[in-house]
């Protein structure tokens, strides 16, 4: 099991400026385990991932600011922001691979990395690209990544696992071909099968979908909500907008290495009491509706009401031409460009 920047899950601790040295790979970043609860009554933990004021720094670049993550147990968390704005950085730090330069980090209720032992075996996790042994077939890589955990399952286990998490991502598990004649998305389908193989309590996501299509997109979104609703909890890195709205209960939003909005995604995209109207007669809407007009653009005016039809009729009686009007609700892509507009 191997990350191109080191293996999850190994003894060795990472170092303070620099992802863990890497082992000799075997197999696509993999998942390591459930071995056990971690953490209050029953095993369960109210959140799974929490940060307090975490930093890190490479040299004067302050990659990630001072962050409080809080993700909740049954969480789809969406961790959303533009390329470069530090969500892998915080990914490695959450899974020990890069120590932070200040602030804390608790996975599934333990400090990490010092816990990684116990906590690692029961994360699943995929980051930047999955790495495998290329000459050898998904089935093999999964099979050799297995038997070389802490806890290696029975070989009759062992392989009906390997074909059952295989099938689960939309690859055959009869296909002997090297990976290397893989593509893309395949390499991402057998690097998300890695970190299913033991069932892991919590799945730590650094952009699943790249390199899929459309219906691949669908496929492994249906198989996140099934886990999901299965008691998985679920932290997906993304730059992807409509992915994230559509798939996620919670995001937070990394902006130049600050978390500049966390919250539920039904409370962000909660109705706004706002009508939108589209007109050419603007001028006319705006100065019979006074101080109930929020904002004017062009043709377009938002006014707070929550009445569409009685203020469709209002205007239509005083002679406005209405060509649209309808309640007016944020999209994700809304809330995060007012989110990193904010100074």
């Amino acid at each position: 099991m191997n990350l191109r920047s080191g293996p999850v899950g190994s003894g060795a601790p990472a170092s303070p400026g620099a992802p863990a040295s890497p082992a000799a790979p075997v197999g696509p970043i993999g998942h390591l385990g459930r071995d056990g609860p971690v953490g209050g009554r029953d095993g369960r933990v109210g959140a799974v991932i929490r940060t307090r004021a975490l930093t890190k720094r490479f040299g004067p670049l302050r990659a990630v600011d001072a962050i409080d993550l809080k993700v909740a147990e049954g969480d789809v968390y969406g961790f959303l922001g533009a390329n470069g704005s530090g969500k892998t950085t915080t990914v490695r730090m959450l899974l020990g691979l890069v120590l932070p330069t200040s602030g804390v980090a608790e996975v599934l209720g333990e400090s990490m990395p010092a816990a990684r032992r116990t906590v690692l075996p029961q994360v699943g996790a995929l980051v930047e690209g999955p790495g495998a042994y290329p000459h050898l077939s998904g089935r093999a890589n999964l099979t050799l990544l297995d038997a070389s955990g802490a806890r290696p399952s029975r070989a009759t286990n062992r392989r009906n696992r390997v074909a059952e998490v295989l099938a689960q991502v939309g690859l055959d598990p009869s296909d002997r071909r090297p990976t290397r004649t893989y593509s893309l998305g395949m390499r991402q389908r057998l690097g998300l099968a890695a970190a299913l193989m033991r069932r892991p309590r919590l799945l730590i996501l650094d952009e699943p979908t790249n390199g899929l299509d459309p219906q691949g997109i669908q496929e492994i979104r249906r198989l996140l909500l099934e886990l999901n609703r299965g008691g998985t909890t679920v932290f997906l890195s993304s730059h992807l907008l409509p992915e994230v709205e559509q798939l996620c209960t919670r995001v937070g939003v990394l902006d130049r290495g600050r978390l500049v909005l966390q919250d539920r995604l039904d409370v962000l995209l909660r109705p706004t009491g706002l009508v939108a109207v589209r007109t050419p007669d603007a001028g006319l809407a705006t100065s019979l509706l006074g101080p109930a007009v929020v904002h004017v653009e062009d043709d377009r005016l938002l006014v707070r009401s929550e009445d569409a039809a009685g203020l469709n009729g209002y205007l239509v009686g005083e002679r406005v031409r209405v060509v649209e009007v309808g309640p007016y609700r944020r999209d994700l892509e809304h809330v995060v460009a007012e989110a990193v507009a904010r100074p």
